[in-house]
């Protein structure tokens, strides 16, 4: 009775809103239950879901089990179903409280489904809110369930929304030797689709191993062109907890990749940069152990640096934070870690900030490889584009 309350509740909320709204309302692909409760009816379901998830007010996996689906698992991504576990803390498997369903986590032991943990279920559900660059690794997390349902003959649907950050493409494009769970494709930074466009790419471009496709259905959004800038109505992640911290994301990102804090343990988590030298700026903040960021950098340690959370963040990644402050840098040797590599896709970016390169010198040497991007991206939208 609960569960059907739930959802009579959830499209109410839908009707309301349209109503109230007309037609400019986006419509997420996980309100459109008209379109995928068919593909699921009689069917043995596993989702991949976290506080995002929601169809109007309530979790996509209540309104499923009101419609009577059969789910029989939740795997969960980074941060887990619950979506509290720190950014890299590794979660384990677990039982649901509310539901009774297993919890398996692909953040964990494996971050691909193994066969056995698919040989109960027929379809699976891809259903997260993503950020739209290269290093949120919600889109690592598809791409190993892609690959699962292409080796084990498994259908995934996955129900789009809306890409904050898909209104602009920028930042170099992943070199594949710099391959892994922050960078899995030959995309830029930030690569202007949302995930269900990616998943088509994925599938189109042959990115699966052994050049396998899966068996893929987008249920698409409504009302939503990449000209929008999209507000997200639920956190992400912890530590994206509004609109600023989503704009500046793909710029302050790579400071993870230095000695730098990005605020993690704070009340404005990459809306503030610095480091516990005074050299780096007048602003102060003293990362604390919170929910979300257990151990963050420089724990109670006062830092120096720069405040954000009133910059305007410009449609591009910003360069000038991560001159500026390397330039300020006292110990320009150690300002970088191996992982800036990584998160930057390229060895080049950290060559050139090196040698003193300016920003827009260093934007113009990624433009012949955005521009082959932006070729292959084309063949994939599923939505009115910025681009002519």
């Amino acid at each position: 009775m609960k569960q059907k309350l739930h959802l009579l509740l959830s499209v109410v909320f839908i009707l309301i809103s349209i109503s109230v709204n007309g037609q400019q309302r986006i419509i997420v692909g996980a309100e459109q239950l008209e379109l995928y409760l068919p593909l699921l009816k009689n069917k043995k379901v596993a989702l991949m879901v976290n506080p995002s998830s929601l169809v109007g007010k309530t979790h996509l996996v209540d309104t499923l089990l009101a419609s009577g689906i059969q789910l029989k698992k939740i795997f969960s991504p980074e941060h887990g179903f619950r979506g509290t576990a720190d950014a890299g803390e590794k979660i384990k498997n677990d039982l649901d409280a509310k539901t009774g369903l297993p919890l398996v986590s692909l953040y964990g032991e494996n971050k691909k489904p193994t066969k056995e943990q698919l040989s109960d279920i027929d379809v699976v559900i891809f259903d997260l809110q993503d950020v739209g660059t290269r290093f949120y690794t919600y889109i690592s997390s598809m791409h190993y369930l892609m690959q699962a349902c292409a080796d084990y003959g498994k259908k995934i649907i996955i129900l789009d929304r809306p890409n904050p950050n898909g209104h602009y493409i920028d930042g170099p494009v992943l070199e594949m030797k710099y391959k892994s769970f922050v960078g899995m494709h030959p995309i830029p930074i930030v690569h202007g689709l949302t995930v269900g466009e990616l998943a088509q790419m994925i599938n189109g471009e042959k990115w699966l191993d052994s050049s396998k496709v899966c068996d893929l259905i987008v249920i698409p959004l409504k009302n939503y062109d990449h000209k929008i800038i999209y507000s997200l109505p639920v956190r992400p992640s912890p530590n994206l907890p509004n609109d600023q911290a989503i704009r500046l994301y793909p710029s302050l990102c790579l400071f993870e990749g230095t000695v730098m804090s990005v605020g993690r343990g704070t009340e404005s988590p990459f809306q503030i940069i610095g480091a516990p030298k005074k050299e780096y700026g007048k602003f102060q903040f003293t990362p604390k152990s919170t929910e979300g960021a257990k151990k963050p950098l420089y724990e109670n340690q006062v830092c120096y640096g720069s405040d954000l959370r009133k910059y305007v963040p410009e449609s591009g990644i910003q360069l000038k934070f991560l001159i500026e402050l390397y330039h300020k840098s006292p110990e320009k040797d150690k300002f970088f870690n191996s992982f800036f590599k990584k998160l930057a896709g390229t060895e080049l970016l950290e060559a050139q900030i090196k040698k003193g390169m300016k920003e827009a010198e260093i934007r113009m040497s990624w433009q012949p490889e955005l521009t082959k991007y932006k070729l292959i991206r084309k063949k994939y939208l599923l939505y009115s584009d910025f681009l002519k």
